[in-house]
């Protein structure tokens, strides 16, 4: 597996890749942001741009992207009923949450958690 560089939003499109991800997120003690979407989702292409210019100013930040029909397990997991949702991960567990395309929402809670 290539090496993933910092700075960009990676797609998990398996269970083994997820949970890679966010076991070394939780290693690295770093602020995880999922993003789950879905490629029919209107709202979730609008904020998909703004996402990858925010993952490129905060590299500390770990960004994922989950397509709800491609791992159903996962979104079900996190009780993700809409898209998209932005779940915010600090050590495993869930410390926010941003439900829909709202960009200032969305910076004010990276903010508030990547400190």
């Amino acid at each position: 597996m290539a090496a993933v560089e910092e700075g960009q939003v990676i797609g998990c499109h398996t269970l083994d890749v997820w949970k890679e991800h966010i076991n070394k997120g939780n290693e690295a003690k770093r602020l995880i942001v999922v993003d789950f979407t879905a490629s029919w989702c209107g709202p979730c292409r609008m904020i998909s741009p703004i996402l990858t210019e925010i993952a490129k100013k905060l590299p500390n930040v770990l960004f994922l992207k989950v397509d709800v029909d491609e791992l159903r397990t996962v979104s079900e997991e996190w009780n993700v009923e809409a898209m998209p949702t932005f779940v915010f991960l600090k050590d495993g567990k869930e410390v926010d949450r941003v439900v829909g395309a709202k960009k200032d929402e969305l910076q004010n809670t990276i903010a508030k958690h990547s400190c």
